[in-house]
């Protein structure tokens, strides 16, 4: 899906009103009216447009966020009845699975939580890729020394969404497990690899979006609100 829907488009978006499909209709035309929208806010820069739409996406998933802070919290608080259990039926994996299940059940764990927000933003993506890649007035803008329809000549963006993907999952590593912990590597190198790909208003969203990851993990993983705490 994620190759199919950054594939080239050489196609304009229609106006409001007269375009046609569910994906152009629903997605790609609103995300880059709301881009055009804001950027004539903003003296014209959709570099500082892409920064605020990615602040109201990443606003608009924080609810799943925090559901997926308080299952990690509560993960983590039955992981000795968890090994416990495992132990117990290690000779019955239909059994165990079966236990494991009632015990998330029962304590409000959702296993999935985690991918939640990743989901979400994933349609979300793909059509900010293509409105920004056919929307001309985006495509040929320029943003300090790039060109946003255009992959980084310097390597720049590329070098700094790895570094920045590197440092939010850090800032998580207390919530992952040992599997999760090996993608440290794995994942910043491939966000490398992938930014040097695309054109460069996509490496500058997951720039904008990590970093907001980074500062929202501070204040939910590492300076708990009473607020969050109550929700559980």
């Amino acid at each position: 899906m994620l190759l199919a829907g950054c594939g080239t488009n050489p196609s304009k978006i229609a106006e409001s009103g007269q375009r046609s499909g569910f994906w152009d209709t629903y997605f790609v035309g609103p995300i880059s009216d709301v881009l055009d929208w804001f950027a004539e806010l903003l003296w014209n820069e959709y570099g500082l447009s892409i920064l605020v739409v990615t602040i109201i996406i990443r606003l608009i998933i924080l609810p799943l966020t925090l559901k997926q802070y308080r299952s990690s919290k509560q993960m983590q608080a039955i992981q000795p009845e968890l090994k416990k259990m495992k132990e117990k039926y290690k000779d019955d994996p239909k059994k165990q699975q079966e236990e494991t299940m009632k015990l998330f059940q029962k304590n409000g764990v959702n296993p999935l939580a985690g991918c939640f927000p990743l989901l979400v933003q994933m349609p979300i993506l793909i059509g900010l890729y293509q409105a920004i890649m056919r929307n001309p007035d985006i495509s040929g803008h320029t943003f300090l020394w790039l060109e946003l329809g255009a992959k980084d000549p310097y390597f720049i963006l590329p070098t700094i969404a790895a570094i920045t993907t590197y440092l939010q999952q850090k800032m998580m590593s207390s919530q992952m497990n040992s599997q999760m912990q090996a993608l440290f590597i794995i994942f910043p190198v491939l966000i490398f690899v992938m930014s040097m790909q695309f054109a460069s208003a996509l490496p500058l969203y997951w720039i904008y979006s990590n970093t907001f990851t980074i500062v929202q993990s501070y204040f939910i993983y590492h300076r708990p609100s009473k607020a969050l705490e109550a929700g559980k």
